[in-house]
Parts: C-alpha cells; sequence; structure tokens
C-alpha cells in the first residue's frame, strides 16, 4: 500500500507539472497583476536585504515617493520569492518558482486531505486533478496573474487534514501543523481565508460530533485557531487597523462589487479571455458540474447506508450552492446587508471556494464506485479534466523586462490606489526633484544615506528654511534634525501627503526614520510570542519523545 500511495503521489506531481510548462519558458507571463508582483517583491527583498524582517514600505514605489503597501499585502508570497532569489534566481524566475511550485503543493495538500477523510487512494487522487485542474486555477495562474490567492489554494486541505488527525488523536504535532497551516492561510491571501474561515468552523462542529474526547477535541481546535491567528498577528493586526488610514474603504466601497456579479449561465459556459475582471472566465467546470451532480447520487447512498459521510456530502453541495448565489447579483441584498464582504471587492473570488468544494466532492463520488469500475472511471475521468481544460492553461504571451526594471524606481503605486493614505492624491504623477528639497528658503542638502526606511541627509540652513522630504507620510514616520524630533506637517494643500517640516538656520544631520507604530509592535510581539509557543510545544515533545 505504501508503494501505491508513493506511485500514486508521482504521477500526480507529474501530471501537475503539464498546466505549468508555460513558466519554463523565457519572460514573465502576461497577466493582469504579475509585472506589479516583481516589482512589489523586489522592493519586499530589498527590505529584507537592509534587515527589516518585516517589510512594511515600499520604498521604489509611487514614482519614489513609497508607498504603505507591503502592510497591507500578504507577506508569505513575497518571502517565498525572496528566498528563491537570495539563492540567485531572477525576481522573475523567483515569482514563476512561487507559482509552480505553489500549484504542485496545492494537489498534494488535497491529496493528503481526501486520503485521510475516506481512506481511498484513487478518490484522493481524483479530487487533487480536480482541485488542480479547474478553470478558476488557471484564470489565477495565467489571466490575473493573482499569487497570493494562488499560493491560498495550498492550505485549505491541510487545515481540514490537520482537524481530521486532530479529532482521531489529540497530539501537539496536530495542533502546530494547522495552526501553522491557518497561518500561512491567512498570510497567503487574508481575503481567501475569510472565505473559507465559516467552511472550517462548520468542520469543526462536524467533527465534535464524531470525535470520541470531544473536549479535547474542542480545546485542541480552539489553540489550534488561536495560535493560527497569533502567528500571522504580525501582518493582519496592522492591516485590518491601519487600513482606515488608507482610501481603502472609499476605492473599494461605492458599489463595486455590484458591477462584477456573475450571470448563471457564465457557471456553465463561459468564454475563455485575458480581459480585464468583467471579461474573465467564471466557469466552474464540465467535468466538476458532472461530479457535483454525481455527488447528489452519492449523498443520497451514504445516507441510507448510514454512513455519517452523507453529512459531509450534503454541507459541501448546499455551501456550493451558496457560493454561487453570493456571486450572482440576486445575493445583492446580503453584499448590502454584511458589508465586510465588500472587502473582497469581486464576488468572483467566491470560486476559490467553489473550486475545493467541488473537489471534495468528486473525492467522496468516486469513492463509492465499485473497485472493479473504479480505475476505468478515475482514468476517463482524469482524461476528460485534461481535454476540457487544455486550451486555458497557456500564458497570452511573455513581458522580457531588465531585473533593474523592478528593483529602480517604479512608476505606480502597484495597486489601484486603496493602499494610498487617506491624505494624500491616489497616485502621484511624476518622480520628485530630489529627495529631500528646498520648498522656501535658503539651503544646501547632501544626501548621506539612503534605504527603505531611512534616509539621511547633511543640510546647511542659510536661513529660515521650509524642506520637503519627498516621501509620503505614514504613521511611523519621523523625521530627526541632530536627534531632536522634528513636527511634520502632510497635508500642505501644495503638497499633499508629502512631509515637509521646517529648519531654523544652522548646520544638521537630518534624519528620516520608519518605525514600528506602537500598534505593530504589539503585534510583532503577539506573533513573537505565539512562535515562542509553538517552538516549545516542538521541545517539549521531542524531549519526551526523548526521555520515553
Amino acid at each position: 500500500m505504501f508503494h501505491k500511495r508513493n506511485i500514486s503521489l508521482i504521477v500526480l506531481i507529474l501530471i501537475s507539472i503539464i498546466p505549468i510548462l508555460d513558466l519554463f519558458r523565457p519572460g514573465l507571463p502576461l497577466t493582469h497583476d504579475g509585472q506589479d508582483h516583481v516589482a512589489r517583491i523586489a522592493n519586499f527583498y530589498q527590505n529584507l536585504a537592509e534587515g527589516n524582517i518585516i517589510p512594511r514600505w515600499a520604498g521604489n514605489l509611487n514614482w519614489g515617493y513609497g508607498h504603505p503597501i507591503l502592510e497591507f499585502l500578504y507577506p508569505l508570497p513575497s518571502y517565498f520569492a525572496s528566498f528563491f532569489h537570495l539563492l540567485k534566481f531572477t525576481l522573475v524566475d523567483s515569482v514563476k518558482l512561487v507559482f509552480g511550485i505553489s500549484f504542485i503543493l496545492s494537489g498534494l495538500s488535497m491529496y493528503i486531505f481526501i486520503k485521510e477523510l475516506l481512506r481511498d487512494d484513487k478518490a484522493a487522487f481524483f479530487a487533487s486533478a480536480l482541485y488542480l485542474i479547474a478553470p478558476y486555477r488557471f484564470v489565477d495562474l495565467y489571466v490575473r496573474g493573482a499569487i497570493g490567492e494562488h499560493v491560498a489554494f495550498i492550505f485549505p486541505p491541510l487545515i481540514f487534514y490537520f482537524l481530521i488527525k486532530l479529532s482521531k488523536n489529540n497530539s501537539y504535532r496536530y495542533v502546530l501543523g494547522g495552526s501553522f497551516s491557518l497561518a500561512g492561510f491567512i498570510l497567503s491571501h487574508n481575503a481567501t481565508t475569510l472565505m473559507f474561515l465559516p467552511l472550517i468552523l462548520i468542520y469543526i462542529f462536524y467533527l465534535i460530533f464524531q470525535c470520541s474526547n470531544k473536549k479535547h477535541f474542542i480545546f485542541s481546535s480552539f489553540i489550534l485557531i488561536l495560535l493560527g491567528f497569533g502567528l500571522s498577528a504580525f501582518f493582519w493586526i496592522p492591516a485590518f487597523t491601519e487600513g482606515k488610514y488608507t482610501l481603502r474603504d472609499i476605492v473599494t466601497g461605492g458599489g463595486e462589487y455590484a458591477g462584477s456579479f456573475v450571470i448563471w449561465k457564465d457557471f456553465f459556459i463561459s468564454a475563455w479571455s485575458y480581459g480585464g475582471t468583467l471579461q474573465l472566465s467564471k466557469q466552474i467546470g464540465i467535468v466538476h458540474w458532472a461530479v457535483i451532480l454525481g455527488s447528489i447520487i452519492a449523498t443520497y447512498s451514504l445516507y441510507k447506508k448510514r454512513n455519517k459521510l452523507w453529512m459531509v456530502g450534503l454541507g459541501s453541495l448546499l455551501i456550493f450552492l451558496l457560493t454561487l448565489f453570493l456571486m450572482t447579483s440576486s445575493s445583492n441584498s446580503v453584499w448590502q446587508t454584511f458589508t465586510i464582504l465588500q472587502k473582497f471587492q469581486f464576488p468572483w473570488r467566491f470560486l476559490s471556494v467553489a473550486v475545493f468544494l467541488s473537489a471534495l466532492m468528486g473525492g467522496i463520488s468516486l469513492s463509492l464506485i465499485s473497485n472493479k469500475y473504479k480505475k476505468v472511471a478515475l482514468l476517463i475521468f482524469v482524461v476528460g479534466l485534461f481535454v476540457a481544460n487544455r486550451s486555458y492553461w497557456h500564458a497570452n504571451g511573455f513581458l522580457q523586462k531588465e531585473e533593474n526594471f523592478y528593483t529602480g524606481i517604479y512608476n505606480s503605486t502597484t495597486d489601484t490606489g486603496e493602499s494610498s493614505p487617506i491624505w494624500s492624491v491616489r497616485f502621484m504623477e511624476k518622480r520628485p526633484k530630489a529627495h529631500l528639497e528646498v520648498i522656501d528658503g535658503n539651503a544646501n542638502i547632501k544626501e548621506l544615506d539612503r534605504e527603505s526606511t531611512y534616509h539621511k541627509y547633511q543640510v546647511q540652513v542659510n536661513k529660515s528654511t521650509l524642506f520637503g522630504e519627498n516621501t509620503l507620510y505614514f504613521p511611523g514616520w519621523e523625521i530627526k534634525a541632530n536627534g531632536i524630533l522634528q513636527n511634520i506637517e502632510f497635508q500642505n494643500k501644495d503638497y499633499r501627503g508629502i512631509m515637509t517640516f521646517n529648519l531654523n538656520e544652522g548646520s544638521y544631520v537630518v534624519e528620516s526614520i520608519y518605525k514600528e507604530t506602537k500598534l505593530r509592535l504589539i503585534s510583532d510581539i503577539i506573533s513573537f510570542t505565539a512562535l515562542s509557543v509553538a517552538i516549545l510545544l516542538l521541545l517539549f515533545k521531542f524531549v519526551k519523545l526523548k526521555l520515553s
């Protein structure tokens, strides 16, 4: 059985490589966000190289005025890409490696989840194939270039896997595995995590009634969730709380979601397109629809056999239908009532949940087919998946840019302006004349040092002078002259969002420093504490094994 499982995993890896072969071609696939992601990661890596282990400020974005986008951008894909870049891969190749490896890992994670749930190797293989070869996966990969959502697909099956294991065996390693998986999910794409969170809680509730030691499972699940949110607190607490200082609610609000509702027919038949958010395909997939319909029969069969998995099948089907409903204009009143949904911007993002549930239903359906016909059915369905989706796993073209295009000053914020400070203009339109310039007065300036979060100048003021530090102000920035904090003005109507300050006649060493606010520092401490607890639990388990 061990040998057969290894063969299944090898075959699964091999077939998962086929849809990502375009990533082996030179250049960056042309996608909506691909180029911007590389530029963000270039700034992220620069922060790491300068010793900022939690990058929050992108100094080269926004025409060189800097931008706080890294505080609000899911950091795990950037950490992964930075690791590959440290190994001397180019930035573009590092991003492509993240896309490719994440794709393969998501299939493997679905495999181990379904294998544990159904104890059926072929069903696990089929569920993984459905999870991988779904039209929306290629929308993320080759149309949108949505690196965060793409990496996030790794984690839902892992969370469910560790929850199952925990319901059977109350072990530290399953708590920690689930905690790190949940943290990875949050750090990959916080919006997608919010979509899945109700599903995770429903599954915990289901497992409570299936496990023998309910109290231990409830407590362990609570610790798992608490530790997962704690490990990722350095990101999600500042991103959620300090978003009020940005244009987020203005840009993403105002009913933008209403223009992106899906027409019901598009779930069944939707033309493939590399166009914008209104043109991209929202189809579920022909084979996926077949197994979803088959899951109705499978669920009824499980119910007749008194197999408790019928609740998983029925729950998956009902929640799947709910996600379809939430993606259509029929749910507009729900979006207006529960305004947190509007943070998702595009209702069709619920396709991530639909892909997961359809793969789960497919695994359940195949598991009930007689062993005599299961291999044939698996072969037919997998071949059908490849045939039906073969036109979708190709890039629309490739972008060829030099490395310094991404590492230098980037003439964009790399988002639609939602991360721009609320007191600034949405986008800058030209590069500054100098990093520090005289607005009014007389002074000589010499730049001594410049990093992402630290700027240093030698300034000789000949008469009282108003300076413009051509960096957007955001909480955390402070300016010192000869070590003394200066009063910063950032709402000058002629220099909106730019830090301005006055100096009297004299000689100064001026420093602009971006520091952690109290909130960010508390968030960092929470994550450090959670990580310390996780390490102590691992050490305790290791010592216990040594002594036994």
